[in-house]
């Protein structure tokens, strides 16, 4: 843009210069309302609890709390995995159950998060050598990262449930 001699129109050099002040506006808008998630996730037991999760961050640590409310409203994980809809949908023809792909039933977003998070846990397993990671790192070699971070993600959503219902920090097993 300051480069008045490569070929670019007056009204292009405007045109630019807007797109930038606006990048510049919803950058600024982003930073505050990351601050806000953050002083809200500080004040709150249970987010801090689920920031403590490997692949549940800032954001889907405020989502989960909000979406959630009551904890108790789960008999158990698998219960909450469902309701995000994590859970592989199952159909039955003479007795004999297939399981399919994900349901994909609950809230997209939470999902969305959750898979995000998975995704990113998987793509750093093998950096790790721990009981979890060389879980992740060998079910990635048979199933593939895709069917990988779903997989996290309904695991990580069921911690979620445990860590919110004990009141208790995640500790990773040994």
């Amino acid at each position: 843009m300051e480069d008045a001699e490569n070929g670019l129109t007056v009204l292009f050099r405007e045109l630019l210069s807007e797109l930038y002040e606006e990048m510049k506006h919803l950058d600024e808008r982003v930073e505050k309302l990351e601050q806000k998630l953050e002083t809200i996730a500080a004040n709150n037991e249970a987010c801090k609890l689920l920031l403590t999760i490997p692949g549940i961050g800032l954001l889907s640590a405020t989502a989960l709390f909000a979406a959630i409310g009551d904890i108790s409203a789960f008999k158990n994980g698998r219960e909450m995995a469902a309701w995000l809809g994590l859970v592989p949908k199952q159909q039955s023809t003479g007795g004999v159950p297939t399981l399919l792909g994900i349901s994909k039933r609950g809230d997209t977003y939470l999902r969305t998060l959750l898979i995000h998070g998975g995704r990113n846990i998987v793509r750093v397993a093998d950096k790790h050598d721990d009981r979890r990671n060389n879980w992740i790192k060998e079910l990635d070699q048979r199933r593939g990262k895709n069917i990988s971070a779903v997989a996290v993600a309904n695991k990580n959503a069921r911690i979620a449930w445990a860590v919110l219902t004990k009141k208790e920090p995640y500790k990773a097993a040994a």
